[in-house]
């Protein structure tokens, strides 16, 4: 396997190319990328392959921030002739010692991508008969198996890739789709809610959000983000001039303040959580959480940081490292999390949770 690939959100391709060449160096690996804008994706040829050790068990898309997915390239196939795909994909898997527990045909999220989406769905039905048939996929999906992938770029090229239990999302396209709560105020919410589903394993969401913990959502208005707390039975100050709804005023569950989220104390003089979805400089975001987390104020922190037209990679990299160093003065242990979500846009969400 000399070429990955990784999706990522149309327009942020450039970002997640200097994102792959900075982590890949940093473990003395070393290729290149190959992108072109808005196609959802970008390839990274290897000058040498990794170890099996680094592709199936270290290099994890949770541990990345742009990239929504990591597939490992076994062979690309050009010039496929309509009336029978499946054949050249058998021929390449044969010389492949993997069985595969899924497969998944796929295409680049962007508006010409999505002129695939139902070819893929369709071809997907004979082709996973087709791999059945050869005894190379298990009988039914086990996501603990390699995955094979299936990356349609035009009607009649594709390429094929494996991805591993440990190392990937275990979403097709890397998206984690949710639906939208009918009583939630915001479509914002749906950004907290994807955080809390993907970023945070079973025993930091035990952690962090138990039944009558107490949490500040600093620019709560209208209250999507205030509304993921409350489901899961918090207690929240939620600091904003604007108006928080009124159901969620209604819950008892909500304090309203109207006040400015960088001078803003909580009324108990500490919470368990902190979130945050100011539109704010991601700097000045990143300093206040860090006075938040290092003075105690609060136990974890959920918050987004604001990218900006250029250079955004930069940005979030020095915002964290900002935040890092001073977390790391301190006796307890964080986990921090970056990742640009598939419901956030231009901003990146990042996780810190209190490990002592």
């Amino acid at each position: 396997m000399t070429s990955l690939i990784a999706y990522c959100r149309s327009g942020y391709e450039s970002d997640t190319a200097k994102e792959l060449a900075e982590r890949t160096a940093q473990q003395n690996i070393y290729g290149y990328p190959i992108f072109r804008p808005n196609q959802g994706f970008v390839e990274f040829p290897f000058y040498e392959p990794p170890s099996e050790t680094f592709i199936s068990n270290e290099f994890d898309v949770k541990n990345t921030i742009f990239p929504r997915q990591l597939i490992w390239v076994i062979a690309v196939l050009s010039d496929l002739e309509p009336s029978d795909r499946i054949s050249p994909i058998l021929n390449e898997v044969t010389k492949h010692a993997d069985k595969f527990g899924a497969v998944w045909v796929e295409y680049p999220d962007t508006d010409e991508g999505k002129g695939l989406a139902k070819f893929c769905r369709k071809f997907a039905v004979p082709l996973r008969q087709a791999l059945r048939k050869e005894n190379y996929l298990t009988k039914q999906e086990k996501l603990l198996y390699p995955v094979l992938h299936v990356f349609f770029t035009d009607f009649n090229t594709c390429k094929l890739a494996i991805s591993y239990p440990h190392t990937r999302s275990p979403f097709e396209l890397g998206v984690c789709r949710l639906k939208f709560p009918s009583s939630a105020p915001s479509r914002s919410t749906l950004k907290l809610e994807e955080a809390i589903l993907t970023m945070l394993n079973d025993s930091e969401r035990r952690l962090v959000f138990r039944a009558g913990a107490r949490a500040v959502d600093l620019g709560a208005c209208p209250g999507g983000w205030t509304y993921q707390l409350v489901t899961r039975e918090m207690y929240v100050e939620a600091v904003d001039n604007g108006l928080i709804d009124e159901k969620l005023m209604a819950t008892g569950q909500v304090a309203h303040f109207a006040a400015d989220g960088f001078t803003y104390r909580p009324q108990h003089h500490k919470v368990d959580l902190l979130v945050c979805d100011m539109i704010e400089q991601p700097d000045r975001v990143a300093k206040l959480m860090g006075d938040w987390l290092v003075t105690g104020r609060s136990l974890h922190a959920i918050f987004n940081l604001k990218l900006p037209m250029k250079q955004r990679y930069e940005t979030v990299s020095q915002a964290l490292l900002s935040l890092k160093s001073r977390l790391v003065k301190l006796d307890d242990q964080f986990s921090v999390k970056a990742r640009h979500l598939y419901h956030d846009r231009d901003e990146v969400t990042v996780t810190v949770v209190r490990q002592s």
